[in-house]
Parts: structure tokens; sequence; C-alpha cells
């Protein structure tokens, strides 16, 4: 059984940062592919940014220049800085991870919220 679990939302006023973290356990034996997508009330889930497992990056024009997606490949953990946050990136976040057999896996979300 494979888990995602982030960590890392929370509270923050325009113009701060937050990191995110997402660690992935269980039976793990190949990741290709992880990354954030994102959640706001009454909207679809987009992408935000993903790391292959040979760390090229992609990322949402949205937050280009803003955000950094970063990988821990000794810890399968799989991280999220983002800076000069706007109050459209309030959001519930979730990690994903393409992994073993090309299979998709979804955290819980962890909701970041940016006030103005």
């Amino acid at each position: 059984q494979v888990q995602l679990v982030e960590s890392g939302g929370g509270l923050v006023q325009a113009g701060g940062s937050l990191r995110l973290s997402c660690a992935a356990s269980g039976i793990i034996f190949r990741i290709n592919t992880m990354g954030w997508y994102r959640q706001a009330p009454g909207k679809q889930r987009e992408l935000v940014a993903t790391i292959t497992s040979g760390d090229s990056t992609m990322y949402a024009d949205s937050v280009k220049g803003r955000f950094t997606i970063s990988r821990d490949s000794a810890k399968n953990t799989v991280y999220l800085q983002m800076n000069s946050l706007k109050p459209e990136d309030t959001a519930v976040y979730y990690c994903n991870g393409r992994l073993n057999w090309d299979v998709d896996y979804w955290g819980q979300g962890t909701q970041v919220t940016v006030s103005s």
C-alpha cells in the first residue's frame, strides 16, 4: 500500500511564503513523476507543478517564477516552495505521485489560504 502525506499548509499574508512537503511511503520501487495540484472552491483541480525522476520540471503559467518544485529521492519526498503568494493561490493543494506501474496516487490535501 502506498501513501502520500502532505504537510506545510496554512494561513499567510499576501507576499509571504510557504513550503509544502509530500512524503511517499509504502511499497515503492519506481517513482516516475511527482507533482502538486490545487483546487479552489467552485473550480476544477488544476496542475501547479511536476517533477520527473530525471528532475525535469513543469509549472503552470500562473506560478512560474514564484513557485519551485524539488525532490529528495532518498526520502521519497517532494517539496513546493511558494513565494510571493497571492490571494488567488488560495486552494487545497494535493500531492500526486505516478509510481511503480504508472499508478496515480493522491495525498489527502492541505489547505493554503492567502489573505490580502
